[in-house]
């Protein structure tokens, strides 16, 4: 007996409606295939923005660092809230005292500078600015008077660019009961022109205070000794 199965087989593969064998694509084609497909406009309609997933990054990031920083602080989580705490309270604590930084004007630290005027010429601003409420501006006019005052009762001499710290300094040899007070005034003057800060009435009135008790103090007259 003859076995035809082989013969049988083969011409069924060759016939026309026949099965065909499975095409296979390349690895890297079919991957770059799926990239340019997967990069049509169809597909991004509903993502999210560039700023928001910059936002999402950034959130990120500190979930991370806040996660990091809990584990390695006492305490996990709450001790590192308590910390951060303690950080912004030192920090306004710092900037309530020292005032808000910014550049000091040209001539910064001098007391005068808009030419010469009588102590009485700087009363008179300071009063004004007291009444309309500005208390900086009228702390700053009323210190001007006391060391014009001084000037005027030759305490202290003339001198361009000198400062509310100088000045006071220098007066306090012949003024010396009221070297603490002038000290304070000329810390005072400083903190509201150049440190940032806000005067008061309070600081206001204790100025004017010192300016009436020094016109009516007599200094100490120091000389050679014989």
């Amino acid at each position: 007996m003859v076995s035809t199965g082989g013969l049988i087989t083969r011409a069924a593969a060759l016939r026309p409606g026949a099965d065909a064998p499975p095409v296979t694509t390349p690895r890297d084609a079919a991957r770059e295939a799926a990239e340019r497909e997967l990069a049509k406009p169809m597909y991004h309609e509903n993502d999210p923005g560039l700023l928001t997933r910059a936002l999402r990054k950034a959130l990120e990031w500190l979930d991370d660092l806040f996660s990091a920083a809990a584990g390695a602080s006492p305490g996990g989580a709450l001790g590192l809230v308590a910390i951060l705490v303690v950080v912004v309270l030192a920090g306004a604590a710092l900037w309530w005292r020292l005032g808000s930084p910014r550049r000091a004007p040209a001539g910064a630290g001098t007391l005068f500078h808009d030419g010469v005027r009588s102590a009485a010429d700087h009363r008179t601003a300071a009063e004004a600015h007291a009444a309309a409420g500005r208390w900086t501006e009228a702390v700053q006019e009323r210190m001007r008077a006391v060391v014009r005052s001084l000037e005027e009762r030759t305490l202290l001499d003339p001198r361009p660019g000198r400062t509310a710290d100088e000045a006071a300094t220098e007066a306090s040899a012949a003024l010396p009961r009221h070297a603490a007070d002038l000290r304070a005034a000329a810390r005072t003057f400083d903190d509201v022109t150049y440190g940032g800060r806000t005067a008061d009435a309070g600081a206001y009135a204790r100025l004017s205070a010192l300016d009436h008790t020094l016109t009516r103090t007599a200094p100490l007259l120091t000389g050679p000794t014989p």
